[in-house]
């Protein structure tokens, strides 16, 4: 579990096919700034909202393998370039955002990336199938950064970036037409779960 608090922009530095199978890829990883003192082979850490097992660590890099699958739904992960960075929350750890799981939704576009001040109005046109999970005043992560929803039109929603989420995250970097990795937040699924169940009572 991830708190959606970026710790650290790294950057995918190599992308190498693993075994065989040519759509399995294994990326290596400047962590930038994160520590990976306390980091180890089976280690969990979100990479652009992305929950990825660790592989293999040396110096300020390290490895991760990514699944076809991993990769026919997410973006940001086929190709060098910067991405956010959290290690897993243990127990004892502030929860700053809300509980993130890593396993990403859909992939948004951004309509709008507008300034506002200081800030950025920023808005994403989120996959049909999403929107109903979507709340004004909810949270959800983009990118892997926890975001508090403004605003909700259809398909639509708008979040506020404030300065600081701007400078730490790769967020500033973003443009209409850029995709985004979402995953909404978890109590949605547990309630819409509870309200439609589809499994027969036993006996």
């Amino acid at each position: 579990m991830f708190s959606g608090i970026v710790a650290a922009v790294g950057r995918i530095i190599e992308s190498t096919p693993r075994g065989d199978d040519a759509a399995t890829a294994r990326l290596a990883i400047d962590a930038g700034t994160l520590g990976l003192d306390d980091v180890s082979p089976g280690d969990s850490i979100a990479c652009g909202g992305v929950c990825l097992t660790v592989v293999e660590k040396r110096d300020r890099v390290f490895c991760v393998d990514v699944s076809p699958e991993t990769l026919s739904c997410t973006v940001g992960l086929s190709a060098s370039g910067p991405v956010n960075l959290e290690k897993a929350l243990r127990l004892a750890d502030r929860l700053g955002g809300h509980l993130v799981s890593g396993h990403v939704d859909g992939v948004g576009e951004v309509v709008r990336f507008d300034p506002v001040g200081d800030n950025r109005l920023l808005e994403i046109r989120a996959p049909a199938a999403l929107a109903k999970y979507i709340a004004r005043k909810g949270s959800i992560t983009v990118d892997g950064v926890s975001l508090t929803v403004n605003a909700v039109d259809g398909a639509r929603f708008s979040v506020n970036l404030i300065p600081h989420t701007l400078e730490v995250t790769t967020l500033g970097g973003l443009r209409p037409g850029s995709r985004v990795n979402l995953e909404i937040d978890l109590i949605a699924r547990y309630v819409e779960r509870m309200l439609n169940p589809d499994v027969p009572e036993e006996c």
